[in-house]
C-alpha cells in the first residue's frame, strides 16, 4: 500500500469543507488531492484526478452525498454528516466509516486508518484488475504481467507485455493508477516511460536492468534504470 491516501473531500458549506480540509491536512497518512463544495464539479473531474477515497458530507441541496457515492464507480467512502438517520443507508453502501459532526480529529483518524486496511486487504486479495484495452475491458492478473511500457502512438495508453508473448494496449492510463491497483512490493517504475515486474529482473547495473524477456530479435530485453527511480527499485529488491 501506498505510504499516503489520496482523498477527495466535499461538503457544500465553506466553513464546514475548510474545517474538514484542516483536519486532513493534519493526518500523516492521508493527502487532499482535491476539495470541492458542489457535486456536481466533484464527479466531472473525478475521472481525471488519481484518488484512493472520498470524504463525503451526506445531506447537500443538489444531491446528497449518497448519490455521489452511487456514481462513484465503487471507490471507498467516509461519510460525515450531522444527522444520524443516514446510517443505514451510509452501510448499505458498503461506506469504510460514518462520522458525525462536528467531526473530531480522533474519530476521523479512526476512519482513515480503517480505510488504510480495507485497501491494503483489497490489494492483497485481488488477483487482478480491469482496464478498458484496445480488445475492450479486460481482466489483467498481477501474476501474468511482466512488462509495461507508454505506447509510442499515445502517451496516455500503455502497452503491457504478460506471460505466453500476450499484449494489450491498456487505454488512458497513468502509471501512477497502475501502481495503485498492483500489489505493491512486486512491480516497481524504472524511468518515465516503463514499469516492471520484480520478478522479470535478469541481471542490473547502476543505469540498466536486463530482463529474462526476450524481444522480437530474440535478444534478452535491456532497459535504462533512471536516476530518480534508482533507489525505489533497489529498495524493491531488498523487500
Amino acid at each position: 500500500m501506498k505510504e499516503k491516501l489520496k482523498c477527495l473531500l466535499l461538503d457544500d458549506e465553506l466553513p464546514g469543507l475548510t474545517y474538514l480540509k484542516m483536519l486532513c491536512d493534519q493526518i500523516p497518512e492521508l493527502e487532499v488531492v482535491k476539495a470541492f463544495n458542489n457535486p456536481q464539479t466533484l464527479l466531472a473531474e473525478a475521472p481525471r484526478l488519481d484518488f484512493d477515497l472520498c470524504i463525503l458530507d451526506i445531506e447537500m441541496p443538489e444531491m446528497s452525498g449518497l448519490q455521489v457515492a452511487n456514481l462513484l464507480n465503487g471507490k471507498p467512502v467516509i461519510f460525515t454528516t450531522a444527522y444520524k438517520e443516514y446510517a443505514a443507508e451510509a452501510f448499505d453502501l458498503n461506506a469504510i466509516d460514518y462520522v458525525r459532526k462536528p467531526v473530531k480529529m480522533e474519530r476521523l483518524h479512526q476512519a482513515v486508518q480503517k480505510a488504510a486496511q480495507r485497501l491494503q486487504t483489497d490489494t492483497r486479495v485481488r488477483q487482478y484488475f480491469q482496464w478498458n484495452t484496445e480488445k475492450g475491458k479486460t481482466l489483467v492478473f498481477f501474476d501474468q504481467l511482466l512488462y509495461v511500457k507508454t505506447s509510442e502512438n499515445d502517451s496516455r495508453d500503455k502497452i503491457a507485455y504478460l506471460s505466453d508473448n500476450i499484449t494489450f494496449t491498456l487505454k488512458n492510463i497513468s502509471f501512477e493508477k497502475l501502481l495503485e491497483m498492483l500489489p505493491s512490493g512486486d512491480f516497481c517504475r524504472i524511468n518515465k516511460r516503463e514499469l516492471i515486474a520484480i520478478k522479470t529482473v535478469q541481471v542490473f547495473s547502476f543505469d540498466e536492468i536486463t530482463l529474462n524477456l526476450a524481444d522480437e530479435s530474440g535478444q534478452p530485453v535491456r532497459l535504462t534504470l533512471s536516476d530518480i527511480y534508482r533507489q525505489n527499485f533497489l529498495q524493491q529488491l531488498k523487500n
